[in-house]
């Protein structure tokens, strides 16, 4: 395979994470109200899929290092597009939650195997350019989820819009099917073991370099995963803004995260990824503050508010276009023997976060903008804390660990 099949089979792998977390979030509002379910139960439609997909990592990673990437990739996005039609077919919220569940578990295969096969193919300082290479096709499908998943909603129904994540499930799979060869040199025997299994976790989540890079990456998303899920109750109910308008204006915020991946890369070949990583956690870290001094004011509710959002927004979703290449290949980086062990923790630890996150906002949200500020304002300190402090001390991606499995 060359460099831009793999960069485009692993945009479509990545990808197929926000699709399915974003695409819908315009219809949120509007799915809430016809099953007549309350926001609690909204956001268990994003958390139970989040939650599902976090735990799924750990047996994917194994699975994938046992018997190859390829294999694991076909059951997993057989069954993602599966989960697909069932969601949008759903005749309750309970069987809707059900079905977002495994929809949730069999997109780890794909997210998984994405991380993992950068680490199969290229060195650890090659791996975070590629990594960005690829997000810059994820953010492609982020800036485009928002928008169609509004015109679909606004257009036909909520139901349209979780059909789309069929599509994409099923196109996802012909590609891998037809163009993508194994990149696992050689398939570990002993990975499905429970005593090397937990032996294995255990060393990659002792390491200091896997545990710097995974505070990262855990923080940034739990910080995106603040704006995911409050985002289209604050703009839609409190702000008074539409549903295709809403669409937009996430599309927008997509087109800063795809910045950001550019930006990552021409950061890393100048100035490595220490640097970079306190450099993205400075912007994160003032956005994070104007955001939560705006909504202290008050400024985020007036008739500006809209701005006062997403002006910080921005340059929040920009960093975090440099924050995630880095965080996660360099937290799988130490491990080139057990890429998909690594791949599956770091990728836990997110979800686990997020799940974490969506119940708190479940049980927060009260009619205003604050806990989607003070909530951004909160996760940027930690962002900071970990880019200067832990990867500063202990990011050094590129070493690898002797009897990683």
């Amino acid at each position: 395979m060359g460099d831009g099949t793999v960069v485009l089979i692993l945009a479509a792998l990545l990808g197929v994470q926000p699709l399915t977390t974003d695409l819908y979030l315009p219809a949120l509002p509007a799915l809430t109200e016809g099953f007549g379910a309350g926001m609690a139960q909204a956001q268990l439609t994003l958390s139970a899929l989040l939650i599902a997909f976090g735990v799924s990592q750990l047996v994917w990673g194994s699975l994938s290092d046992r018997f190859g990437r390829r294999p694991v990739l076909l059951l997993g996005l057989g069954a993602y597009t599966l989960a697909a039609v069932g969601s949008a077919l759903a005749p309750s919220m309970e069987l809707l939650v059900m079905w977002r569940a495994i929809q949730g578990a069999a997109m780890g295969a794909g997210v998984t195997c994405a991380r993992a096969i950068i680490r199969d193919l290229y060195h650890p300082a090659d791996g975070a350019r590629v990594m960005s290479k690829a997000l810059s096709g994820l953010a492609v499908v982020a800036f485009l989820s928002p928008p169609v998943g509004g015109l679909m909603s606004d257009l036909f129904n909520w139901r349209a819009a979780l059909a789309v994540l069929a599509v994409f499930g099923a196109a996802s799979l012909a590609l891998v099917f037809l163009r993508f060869q194994e990149s696992l040199p050689r398939k570990d025997p002993h990975a499905l073991r429970p005593l090397a299994l937990l032996r294995s976790w255990g060393r990659i989540a002792r390491h200091p370099t896997f545990v710097a890079f995974s505070a990262l990456s855990v923080a940034s998303y739990a910080g995106l995963f603040t704006f995911l899920a409050t985002s289209s109750f604050v703009f839609i109910q409190v702000l008074g803004l539409g549903k295709t308008a809403y669409g937009l204006l996430m599309a927008s915020a997509s087109l800063f995260f795809m910045t950001g991946t550019f930006v990552c890369r021409r950061l890393l070949h100048r100035y490595g990824i220490r640097r970079t990583v306190a450099i993205a956690s400075g912007l994160t870290l003032c956005s994070g503050s104007a955001m939560g001094l705006f909504g202290l004011a008050g400024w985020s509710a007036g008739p500006h508010g809209l701005w006062f959002i997403m002006l910080p927004i921005y340059v929040f979703m920009l960093a975090h276009g440099i924050h995630q290449p880095c965080g996660q290949s360099g937290a799988v980086g130490p491990f080139p023997q057990a890429a998909g062990a690594a791949s599956a923790l770091n990728g836990f630890l997110m979800m686990l976060a997020a799940f974490g996150v969506g119940g708190w906002l479940g049980q927060r949200m009260d009619g205003t903008v604050l806990p989607l500020t003070y909530g951004i304002w909160f996760w940027s300190a930690i962002i900071a804390a970990s880019g200067w402090l832990l990867v500063h001390r202990y990011g050094e991606p590129g070493h690898a660990v002797a009897g990683a499995r």
